[in-house]
C-alpha cells in the first residue's frame, strides 16, 4: 500500500492536526508524516539520542549521552523488540513500519525546522524498529535505577538508616497528577477525567496533541512525537485513559566482577564460574573532536553501564550492569497500542492494559456506560528485596528474578480516585515514591465539592498550595533569639498563605530560606563522603549529586528526631538572618521556565511561574540548586464523557516544533494562567489543510 494510501489532514484553531483515513494503517502512515511535518527536528534529535549518535553534530558536550545509550544498548533492545513483535503480532507490527515509513516520507520532503541548518544535519530514513528506540529513551534511562547507587552511598558512608531519610522522589524522575470522578459526582452524571504529567519541560514539547480517525476508530489524546497512536492520554468518545507514573522499580543493578582474558571479557556467575561476556567495540563520532572508541559489555545479567573489565575511572574495580524487561523478554509492549485505540469500554481498556509493558504506569478509565478502571499495568520482575532496595552481587545466588508480579487494582472512594506518585496503589511495586501532599491536596479539593463540571477541573490543576513548607516554617517560629530584620522575616512567612504564587514576595522568601537551609545542611561533615562525585557517567551524576538530594528530602532530615548531631534549629536561625540581610523580590522573578532544546537558544524570554514541586501545580525548582524550573506540567487535560467536546487540552508550548511558525508557542499563555484550550471535534469547524 506505502504511499499510495491517502489519508487527510485537517488543523483546528491552534494547529492541531486531526487525520483521517481509511484504515488503521494509513492512518499510522499520516500520524508519521504530520509528525515529520510538525517535530522533524525534534523527532530526528531523539532518533539519533536513542542510537547514540547526537554527538556527531551537538559536539562533545553528548559524549556522554551517546555513550550511555549506546552501553543500554537501546537500539539493539529496540530491533529485539520490533523482531518479536513481528513474529508475535504482524498487525501491530505493520502498524508501526507505517508510521516510521510516514516520518521517514515527511523528512524527505522540504523541511522548515531552521535547526538542521545549525547543526549541518540532514534528515534521515527511520526503521521500523526506531519508534521503540524513541520510546525506550524516553523511559528506560529514567526508571529511578540510579537511585540504587545512591542508596548503597547512603549505607555505606552513613549506615541503613540514612536511606529512609532520604527516600522520596527527585530530581531524575517523572511523575503525574491524574484523578477520576465517577459520574455520581459530576453534573452530568457521566466521569471526568482529569490530569497533568510531569516531565523535563522540552521545546518542542514532549506531547504532541492530535486526533487520529479512521473506519475502526477515532481519538482525540495527548501522543508522544515518534511513536505510533496515543499511548498515555486519549478520549475515543465512548471511553477516555489516563496515566501517571507507578514509581515502580522495575530494574537491578549488579556489580560484577569482570576479567579479561585472551578470548575476550569474562564475568563472575553466581555458580562461582567464569562465564564468556559478550563484548564488541562502537565509535561515538564528534564534531569538532576525536573520535570515542567504547567497548560495549553485556552479561548474563545485562549490560554493563558503569566501570567495565579495568574498573571505573577512579580506578575501583567494579562494574555495574543493568537488568530490565525489555531487554529481557524482548517486549516493550506496543502489542498494546492499536488495542487501546480500537477501545470502546473500560473493559477493552483493561485486556488491552494486560498487553503493557513498560514503563509502569497507574491507569484511570471510564466509559460512557459507566464502567471505571483504576489498575496498574506494566511488567515488574519478582525478586529478592534485595534488588529493589539497592545494588546486589551477580556472584552471588538469590538475585535471579523469578516472574512477574501481578498488577495491583483498586476502585473509587465516594467516587473519586486520585493518582499523584504516592504510596498507595503501586505501594507493593516500588521503593521511593512522591510525598503524599499533591495527592492529599487534590483529594481534598474534589471532597470539598459534590457535583463538579469539566470546566472546574482547571481551578485544581493551578493550585499553588505548599503542604511540605511545614517542617522548616515550624523550625522558623521556633527560632531565638533572632535580629528584629529576622524576626519580621519569620513572622511574615508565619502569616504566608503558603501559596507558591509568581507574584508572591512571601513564597520568594520561604524560597530563598529553604535553599540556605538546603545549602547549610549539606556543607555538614557528617555528609562530607557525599559531596563527592562518584566515579561514573555524567548522565548518572543528577542521580548522585548531594544538594539536591538534601533538597528533595528536606522534610524527612528536619522531622527526624536526630541528624547526625546536626543543630537544624541553629542553621534556620542563621538562614533567617541572611535571608532578611538579602530579601528576594517575588517568587516568578527566579522560578521561571528552563526548557531543554538540544540546540540552545537565548533568544526567548522564558517566564516565571506559579507552583513548586509539591503543589498539585507542579513546577519543579531544585532547593539550594536552582530556582529555576526545568521539569513542569508537560500537559494538561480534562477528559468529559458527557460530551468529548467539552474536554480540554493543552501543552505548555504549541502544536508546530518550527520556531516562527504561529503555532510554536500559541499556548503558552493559557498554559501559564492554567487555563486549557477546546478539544474541537466537529470536522465543519476543522480546515483542511491536504491529503497525503
Amino acid at each position: 500500500m506505502g504511499s499510495r494510501v491517502t489519508a487527510e489532514i485537517y488543523r483546528d484553531a491552534w494547529g492541531i492536526p486531526h487525520l483521517r483515513a481509511d484504515s488503521a494503517l494509513a492512518l499510522a502512515r499520516a500520524q508519521g508524516l504530520v509528525t515529520a511535518r510538525d517535530r522533524a527536528w525534534q523527532v530526528e534529535v531523539e532518533r539519533h539520542r536513542a542510537e547514540g549518535t547526537t554527538a556527531a553534530f551537538l559536539g562533545p558536550e553528548a559524549v556522554a549521552w551517546d555513550v550511555f545509550a549506546r552501553r543500554l544498548r537501546l537500539a539493539d533492545t529496540a530491533r529485539r523488540c520490533y523482531a518479536r513483535l513481528e513474529r508475535t503480532d504482524p498487525e501491530s507490527a505493520a502498524w508501526v513500519r507505517a508510521y516510521a515509513d510516514g516520518v521517514s516520507e515527511g523528512l524527505a520532503r522540504e523541511t522548515a525546522a531552521p535547526e538542521f541548518a545549525r547543526a549541518g544535519l540532514a534528515p534521515g530514513r527511520w526503521q521500523p524498529w526506531t519508534p521503540l528506540a524513541v520510546w525506550l529513551t524516553a523511559h528506560v534511562p529514567f526508571a529511578g535505577f540510579p537511585s540504587k547507587i545512591w542508596r548503597d552511598l547512603l549505607r555505606r558512608h552513613l549506615g541503613p538508616g540514612a536511606v529512609a531519610l532520604f527516600a522520596t522522589d527527585g530530581i531524575g524522575t517523572s511523575g503525574s497528577n491524574g484523578w477520576l470522578i465517577g459520574g455520581e459526582r459530576t453534573v452530568t452524571g457521566q466521569a471526568l477525567l482529569a490530569g497533568d504529567p510531569h516531565r523535563y519541560i522540552e521545546d518542542p514539547g514532549v506531547y504532541q496533541q492530535i486526533r487520529l480517525a479512521c473506519d475502526e476508530f477515532d481519538v482525540v489524546g495527548l501522543a508522544v512525537p515518534g511513536v505510533p497512536g496515543i499511548a498515555h492520554f486519549g478520549h475515543a468518545g465512548s471511553v477516555a485513559w489516563a496515566i501517571t507514573h507507578a514509581m515502580a522499580d522495575c530494574q537491578d543493578l549488579y556489580r560484577e566482577r569482570l576479567r579479561r582474558t585472551g578470548a575476550g571479557v569474562e564475568a563472575l556467575g553466581p555458580d562461582g564460574r567464569w562465564h564468556r561476556a559478550a563484548t564488541h567495540t562502537e565509535t561515538v563520532e564528534v564534531a569538532g573532536g576525536e573520535p570515542v572508541r567504547i567497548e560495549i559489555v553485556e552479561t548474563a545479567r545485562g549490560p554493563v553501564v558503569s566501570g567495565g573489565p579495568e574498573g571505573l575511572d577512579d580506578g575501583t574495580p567494579l562494574a555495574l550492569s543493568l537488568r530490565y524487561p525489555a531487554r529481557v523478554t524482548g517486549d516493550l509492549g506496543f502489542g498494546a497500542l492499536l488495542p487501546l485505540l480500537r477501545s470502546r469500554t473500560v473493559a477493552d481498556l483493561d485486556r488491552a492494559a494486560d498487553l503493557w509493558a513498560e514503563p509502569v504506569n497507574v491507569l484511570q478509565a471510564a466509559d460512557t456506560r459507566g464502567g471505571t478502571l483504576h489498575r496498574v499495568a506494566g511488567r515488574v520482575p519478582l525478586r529478592a528485596d534485595a534488588n529493589r532496595a539497592g545494588v546486589v552481587d551477580a556472584w552471588e545466588d538469590g538475585h535471579d528474578w523469578r516472574g512477574w508480579h501481578d498488577m495491583p487494582r483498586g476502585g473509587l472512594t465516594d467516587g473519586i480516585a486520585v493518582m499523584a506518585n504516592a504510596r498507595g496503589l503501586a505501594a507493593p511495586l516500588g521503593v521511593e515514591f512522591a510525598p503524599p501532599h499533591r495527592a492529599d491536596r487534590i483529594t481534598a479539593l474534589l471532597t470539598g465539592k459534590r457535583r463538579w463540571a469539566a470546566g472546574d477541573m482547571a481551578a485544581i490543576h493551578r493550585d499553588t498550595h505548599l503542604a511540605s513548607a511545614a517542617p522548616l516554617l515550624d523550625l522558623a517560629a521556633l527560632a531565638e533569639p533572632i535580629s528584629p530584620p529576622a524576626a519580621a522575616l519569620r513572622d511574615r512567612l508565619l502569616r504566608w498563605d503558603r501559596r507558591m504564587d509568581a507574584d508572591s514576595r512571601d513564597a520568594a522568601a520561604y524560597a530563598a530560606l529553604r535553599s540556605r537551609v538546603v545549602r547549610a545542611l549539606a556543607a555538614q561533615p557528617a555528609f562530607t563522603a557525599l559531596a563527592e562525585p562518584p566515579a561514573h557517567s555524567d548522565v548518572l551524576l543528577p542521580w548522585l549529586a548531594l544538594v539536591p538530594r538534601v533538597g528533595f528530602a528536606l522534610e524527612n532530615l528536619l522531622r527526624a528526631e536526630d541528624l547526625y548531631g546536626i543543630d537544624r534549629a541553629a542553621l534556620v536561625r542563621q538562614a533567617l538572618e541572611d535571608t532578611a540581610a538579602q530579601p528576594p523580590a517575588t517568587w516568578g522573578d527566579t522560578h521561571r521556565l528552563a526548557p531543554w532544546r538540544a540546540l540552545p537558544d537565548t533568544s526567548y524570554d522564558e517566564p516565571g511561574l506559579s507552583g513548586d514541586s509539591d503543589c498539585v501545580l507542579c513546577t519543579s525548582a531544585v532547593p539550594g540548586v536552582t530556582d529555576l524550573a526545568a521539569r513542569a506540567s508537560a500537559a494538561r487535560f480534562v477528559w468529559d464523557l458527557a460530551r468529548r467536546e467539552d474536554s480540554r487540552w493543552i501543552v505548555p508550548y504549541g502544536a508546530s516544533g518550527v520556531p516562527g511558525s504561529p503555532h510554536h508557542r500559541d499556548q503558552l499563555p493559557l498554559w501559564l494562567a492554567g487555563d486549557l484550550a477546546p478539544v474541537v471535534t466537529d470536522w465543519d469547524r476543522l480546515q483542511k489543510e491536504t491529503d497525503v
